[in-house]
């Protein structure tokens, strides 16, 4: 049960919320909307690593959440 819980907490970056963005390591209601944006102008993510081209998500902060979103 625990396996299914920890896929549960991926997030899919080209279909999460603001809210549900909010709830990744360091992102706050400011850079999750940013995150949002940016899906919104380039017509979604191909690649998590795009996460680093958002004001705010420093090589630091990607880090501690690239493993909690994925690309789909």
């Amino acid at each position: 049960m625990k396996a299914v819980g920890a896929l549960l907490l991926i997030l899919n970056l080209n279909t999460a919320t603001v809210k549900e963005l909010e709830t990744l390591p360091g992102v706050g209601p400011v850079l999750a909307k940013r995150i949002v944006e940016f899906r919104l102008k380039k017509g979604g993510y191909k690649r998590v690593e795009e996460l680093l081209a958002i004001p705010g998500i420093s090589e630091r902060k990607w880090k501690a959440i690239r493993e909690k979103v994925e690309v789909k």
